[in-house]
């Protein structure tokens, strides 16, 4: 049965790269978003990118100065849900190898990266297409490979294995974005008044997804998208981006685009934060906007709880109110994206109790 089934799905699939390759003057039909749901490209829409805050994290470091940082992150994280990190700790040779070794994989034969082709989420290293081509109602333009990320021995044998410099490279970011997540959990938690460690355990023992996305040059950017509006599942995710495209809506459901900022990365809270601060912080929605002229890669690293470890508010942040929001895990999560189009309903909304 999973011969037929990969089978079929070898048959089906049809890459974005692909389809850049091949010279294709329009995007083929199932790219098409209807009007209202189009970026307005060339707009003054990224007017207040230079708004968006930027946090230099060497500063936590300095006694004197770690309060006034932390509560620059509580703002961050109260008005957008995101904020961009310098002096982060991860030498710019760790980025640019990352970045090869992704440029690498993506460049390889299409034969090549079809051996890890799956439209099953549960997979811990799959190859694909849009969000899942299999399902997906409308495409998106962006190619992608996901792979489990810690504990880095536990899955490493699993990731691709060509090109030969790609479990080092990879490896080696995957490694110091996980220990750079513990020092922003840490602060994000402070942020919030509670104990800085108060989520130590779940994140030493927690999952790192690794999202490796590739979107190629497009030939009519101004009706599609990379990827749709969403917000992440995890607490925190990290993301590298080689080139602007990240947009993220506003409390004016405003579109802002994320500007790129050499050798900085940005910090977006996910569903999870969202839930622990009982909706004190919301996690950001975001989409990704492609262009005609270049390919923009991008390394989203999603920093999770352990696969079924339920998060719920924090005691400390409900008081004597109710709880605003349900409890989830990660497996919750996969379980609700395998059932359900999250282009239509976030899973984050599936959560909220009907009085919050």
């Amino acid at each position: 049965m999973e011969e037929t089934t990969k089978s079929l799905l070898d048959d089906s699939f049809e890459s974005a790269m692909t389809l850049t390759n091949s010279g294709v003057p329009q995007v083929p039909d199932r790219y098409v978003l209807p009007p209202s749901q189009r970026p307005a490209l060339g707009s003054s829409l990224g007017s207040i990118e230079t708004t968006l805050p930027i946090i230099d994290l060497s500063l936590l470091h300095e006694p004197l100065l770690r309060s006034s940082v932390i509560r620059d992150i509580n703002m961050a994280c109260k008005e957008f849900g995101l904020f961009q990190v310098i002096n982060h700790g991860i030498p710019p040779s760790v980025i640019e190898g990352a970045l090869d070794g992704a440029t690498q994989f993506f460049d390889l034969p299409v034969e090549e990266k079809m051996l890890l082709v799956s439209a099953d989420v549960h997979q811990p290293v799959r190859y694909g297409t849009s969000l899942n081509h299999s399902t997906d109602r409308v495409h998106y333009w962006r190619d992608f490979i996901k792979h489990y990320s810690y504990p880095l021995s536990k899955w490493i044998d699993m990731w691709p294995s060509n090109p030969p410099c790609y479990k080092e490279k990879v490896g080696k970011y995957a490694e110091a974005t996980h220990v750079l997540h513990k020092q922003l959990i840490e602060a994000i938690s402070e942020s919030l008044g509670l104990e800085k460690n108060y989520l130590q355990e779940q994140t030493e023992e927690g999952s790192q997804v690794m999202a490796v996305n590739c979107y190629p040059a497009c030939p009519e950017p101004e009706i599609t998208l990379g990827m749709p509006p969403h917000s992440d599942f995890g607490s925190l995710t990290i993301l590298l981006q080689s080139s602007q495209g990240l947009q993220i809506m506003d409390s004016n459901k405003d579109w802002i685009c994320v500007p790129y900022i050499e050798g900085a990365l940005i910090v977006q809270l996910g569903d999870q934060v969202e839930v622990m601060s009982n909706g004190i912080y919301k996690s950001v929605i975001h989409r990704v906007t492609v262009n005609k002229d270049y390919k923009r890669l991008s390394f989203a690293s999603l920093h999770s709880l352990p696969l079924h470890k339920k998060i719920s508010p924090a005691p400390e942040l409900v008081g004597n109110n109710v709880p605003a929001y349900g409890e989830f895990s990660f497996n919750d999560f996969l379980d609700y994206i395998s059932n359900n189009d999250c282009v239509q309903q976030r899973f984050i909304d599936t959560l909220k109790k009907s009085n919050s």
